[in-house]
């Protein structure tokens, strides 16, 4: 078995642009394939010449791995300029998983900006799983309309649940909502006592729609997020991403708020 330190080489499949700076890798294994990631986890991304990177897989399909890069920094965007047939290394895969939603639950999906790609595999399973689950709806935010992801998707996943978007910034022609997408939460029905909340994007912007959420009776453990800071080596020697009593590279990415309420006080570097 590959140790957990030794990157794997993958080849790009495809790639796919999804705004101006940001797009989706389908990379294939050249020999043996790390173990496929479930939703919620992550692999580190090697950028030969460069660094590695953390990302959250943004699609389950057997040995493919996919992941949405944005260009934002060296590592990332070099990661975002690879090509069908370039080489890139990875390892994994880590973290604890989103969870399945109870069967007959609410389910909701709150996102900001990338914060969807780490959420897609698990809307991906609630479009399948929508008739054994109660609503579910999913709200996601972006800057302007030229930042949406996974434009291709919607049409599929509006056909099985219930998609709101909005745009901090709209442009002529836009039709979705205007505001936060914490605004779009009073157009939402939910049974409390039975809803399972899924979010992931800014920390202010999870902060936010936790405290909603507390609000309107949805339990603390009941309410999940995906915290990423700092992981660089996702094997607990370095100590970056340590928060409080946690390392997030081992005990997340996702945590319940009862547990990740507190870790949020400490300031983003």
């Amino acid at each position: 078995m590959t140790h957990a330190t030794t990157p794997v080489p993958y080849r790009v499949r495809a790639r796919h642009r999804e705004t101006a700076d940001t797009a989706t890798l389908d990379l294939v294994p050249a020999a043996e394939p790390l173990r496929p990631l479930r939703p919620g986890q992550y692999a580190m991304l090697y950028a030969f010449g460069t660094s590695e990177i953390p990302l959250s897989t943004s699609r389950i399909d057997g040995a493919v791995l996919s992941h949405t890069v944005r260009a934002v920094g060296k590592v990332s965007e070099a990661l975002c300029r690879a090509e069908a047939g370039d080489w890139i290394g990875a390892r994994g895969p880590y973290g604890r998983v989103w969870g399945s939603p109870p069967p007959d639950s609410d389910v909701l999906v709150v996102s900001g900006g990338i914060g969807l790609a780490p959420l897609r595999p698990l809307i991906e399973e609630t479009v399948a799983r929508a008739g054994q689950l109660g609503r579910v709806s999913v709200l996601t935010g972006f800057r302007n309309p030229g930042e949406q992801l996974f434009l291709d998707d919607l049409p599929r996943w509006r056909s099985a649940v219930d998609v709101l978007v909005t745009v901090d910034r709209p442009e002529p022609g836009w039709r979705g909502g205007t505001g936060l997408v914490t605004g779009l939460l009073d157009r939402v029905a939910l049974r409390p006592e039975r809803c399972a909340a899924y979010l992931c994007g800014p920390e202010v912007m999870m902060r936010a729609t936790a405290r909603e959420l507390l609000r309107r009776g949805i339990p603390a453990d009941r309410i999940r997020v995906s915290l990423e800071r700092d992981m660089r080596c996702a094997t607990v020697w370095c100590g970056h991403c340590q928060l409080g009593p946690v390392l997030v590279c081992r005990d997340g990415p996702v945590f319940g708020w009862d547990h990740a309420e507190g870790l949020l006080a400490t300031p983003e570097r």
